[in-house]
């Protein structure tokens, strides 16, 4: 099994409901990342999908360009980020009190 197979499932497993055209974008983004190039097909997967989500799903970014710190902006997206990911089937929370991955 290749590292991206491997991924791909660890995604599918994490996301049941993501969208095709979604999983690839954060598989994409999984392999591309340099973080992520040593992680564990889990911790890839998840990584990314918590990054594309930020990015794609919320304010993240206009937060950051109104000159919000990355922890201000991550505060204020928390909720809508989660929820997010919900709606993918994912089980698992996003919390303040992890530290969450760099975005790139």
């Amino acid at each position: 099994m290749t590292r991206a197979d491997a991924v791909c499932e660890a995604l599918r497993i994490l996301a049941p409901r993501l969208p095709a055209f979604e999983t690839d974008s954060v598989l994409s983004r999984a392999l591309t990342s340099p973080g992520l190039r040593n992680a564990s097909p889990e911790n890839a997967a998840w990584l990314a999908l918590v990054a594309f989500a930020r990015h794609v799903f919320t304010e993240y970014d206009s937060y950051l360009d109104e000159g919000y710190d990355r922890d201000s902006a991550r505060h204020f997206v928390l909720d809508e980020l989660n929820e997010t990911l919900r709606g993918w089937g994912v089980r698992r929370t996003v919390s303040e009190d992890v530290e969450q991955p760099d975005d790139e």
